[in-house]
């Protein structure tokens, strides 16, 4: 562990089986020192960024069915609904007068809505003006197989109606075992990377996240990291990494353990050392409230996410914080650090 430590102390990259090492072998005060000296190279200054957005779902019929989610509805259900533009632009204008410069656009995978929907809807949203942060590899790769166009194609298309970039939903963790396990409808581990490399490629900036604590190991977390950081290496499109504990409520998965706050504390650190190409780490308030989010940024995270003026899917399982962009900047400013708001791309408003 003391070579390990140099080695990270040194600027080293570290292998998957030393990840995993780390994190069973090292103290929460060894991952939370080593993350912090990272962030600080990375972020010499205490600035620590959020944005003013509102996650809007605009349908949940789902024919995924991932045993993961509480927020879906099955297409023949008749609570199940799409959202009309007249509704979404009431949310985009909402979102506006509070701030916010971002709409986060994510939905089921609904088997009747067609590629030009997808289109009509971005152009519908780009007459307000906003950043449209929309459409996780997953939807994209549905919308690829109701088309009948290939991926990159369907990406030309969102792009060219409005699509600015993609948020990384659905990658939960980048392995097919746990997927086939999980989610066995959803896009496998390599269609999630490659519509990611493409948008890339195509000139998007992305997210990356990871949904763990569910029935994954230590070594599938440590692969989806390694995945995410040869992608990186080859691209430079990731404009930050998100992780979050799996909340279980309500899901299939009921009555599973929740992962506590020291483990993800752990996890968010490792993801920092880990993930050495990857500029910005965000903390999860969503899911683990504003108390450890705020301790978070001493264990490598140097953004506080969104408001989240709107989230459902997470609220879904039974977590519901919420907090105000006054509260945002009281949490930061209340450990010595300056917030600032920003955009998707990390310029600062």
């Amino acid at each position: 562990m003391q070579e390990l430590r140099a080695k990270i102390l040194d600027g080293g990259r570290i292998s998957e089986e030393e990840g995993v090492r780390l994190f069973q072998e090292g103290s929460l005060f060894d991952l939370g020192m080593l993350a912090d000296e990272i962030r600080k190279r990375k972020h010499p200054e205490p600035i620590v960024t959020y944005v003013i957005d509102r996650n809007i779902n605009y349908t949940d019929i789902c024919v995924s069915a991932c045993k993961f989610c509480a927020f879906y509805k099955a297409p023949d259900d008749a609570n199940g609904s799409v959202l009309s533009l007249e509704e979404l632009g009431k949310k985009i204008e909402e979102t506006q007068r509070l701030g916010g410069n971002q709409i986060l656009l994510q939905g089921g995978l609904h088997p009747d809505l067609s590629l030009e929907f997808y289109e009509d809807m971005l152009r519908f949203m780009k007459g307000y003006g906003v950043h449209v942060h929309g459409f996780s590899p997953p939807e994209v790769m549905h919308f690829a197989a109701v088309s009948g166009k290939p991926m990159p194609e369907v990406l030309i298309r969102l792009q060219r109606a409005g699509l600015d970039s993609i948020p990384g939903g659905g990658a939960e963790i980048l392995t097919d075992r746990v997927r086939q396990e999980s989610a066995p409808r959803k896009c496998t581990a390599d269609e999630w990377l490659a519509v990611m490399e493409e948008a890339h490629r195509q000139g998007m900036r992305t997210t990356a996240t990871m949904m763990f604590g569910h029935v994954e190991s230590i070594a599938e977390r440590l692969e989806h990291l390694r995945r995410l950081r040869d992608l990186q290496d080859r691209t430079h499109g990731f404009t930050a990494f998100i992780p979050w504990p799996f909340q279980p409520d309500n899901t299939v998965y009921d009555g599973m353990a929740k992962t506590t706050g020291h483990e993800y504390l752990k996890m968010l650190a490792l993801s920092r050392i880990f993930l050495d190409n990857f500029d910005n780490i965000q903390a999860s308030w969503v899911t683990q409230g504003p108390k450890i989010a705020q301790v978070s940024l001493f264990f490598g995270a140097n953004d506080f996410g969104s408001t989240m003026i709107e989230e459902n899917v997470v609220a879904a399982a039974g977590v519901s914080f919420r907090l105000s962009e006054e509260e945002i900047r009281k949490l930061v400013s209340g450990v010595g650090m300056t917030p600032r708001q920003r955009r998707m791309d990390y310029t600062l408003v």
